[in-house]
């Protein structure tokens, strides 16, 4: 298998619509951001973090808190909230060393790193398969269209929820990725053949409203006070 080592491209824009100063505001102690900071700066297989971002502040904060930091200063054209992240990732790897990145968001404060190393670890072992890979939730449960019509069951059966064909959600905890299978896809982080990796639903908790800001901090104070490892 070949050395497991790649760069790691966090975006961090200095504002948010929904939840205000989202990505900078305090999270059980700290700036959102600087939480899955520090499990990529923790982890032995991430060689750079790579911090795209729009705020001078942020850029010098992440700097001097982490070694790992490399700043990117996001172009004024690239800046505002309609921007395509494929947009972002495809500057970033225009401008970057290396052959194989990692992509995931301040908003996944509880994502742990054993998680993200199991996913490297399975990315690079099934590299011969699967160009990239990206992580999901799983879920066993009745989903319908908004037309009303169901998506996965036959409500004249009601099956037991358990026994459902399980779907699959992209999650947007991470994204892994090589330069060849990014360019091939057409500049897309999934490739044309990518691989699904399931994160646990506690775990895979994304920061979007602020009741998910709330949900996610509930959910690391009781990891915390339970004796976790990793909230």
């Amino acid at each position: 298998m070949k050395n497991i080592i790649l760069n790691a491209i966090l975006p961090i824009k200095g504002h948010s619509e929904r939840v205000p100063n989202k990505n900078i505001r305090e999270f059980a102690g700290k700036p959102l951001y600087q939480h899955i900071a520090q499990t990529l700066q923790a982890s032995k297989y991430v060689k750079s973090i790579v911090i795209d971002t729009d705020s001078n502040f942020i850029a010098n904060q992440a700097q001097n808190t982490f070694s790992k930091v490399c700043i990117i200063h996001r172009p004024q054209h690239m800046q505002g909230d309609l921007i395509s992240m494929n947009d972002i990732i495809n500057h970033d790897i225009s401008i970057s060393q290396g052959d194989h990145f990692l992509q995931t968001h301040c908003t996944n404060p509880l994502l742990s790193q054993s998680t993200l190393e199991q996913a490297i670890q399975t990315y690079f072992e099934n590299l011969d398969q699967y160009g990239s890979l990206f992580s999901v939730t799983k879920l066993q449960t009745r989903l319908y269209w908004a037309s009303g019509r169901p998506i996965n069951h036959d409500p004249l059966k009601l099956e037991r929820t358990q026994d459902l064909p399980p779907v699959y959600e992209e999650n947007s905890n991470f994204y892994i990725f090589s330069r060849s299978s990014f360019i091939n896809a057409g500049n897309n982080r999934i490739g044309l053949n990518p691989q699904m990796f399931e994160v646990d639903a506690l775990e895979s908790v994304d920061i979007d409203e602020e009741s998910d800001f709330q949900l996610a901090e509930a959910i690391y104070k009781l990891k915390s006070t339970s004796g976790s490892e990793e909230p």
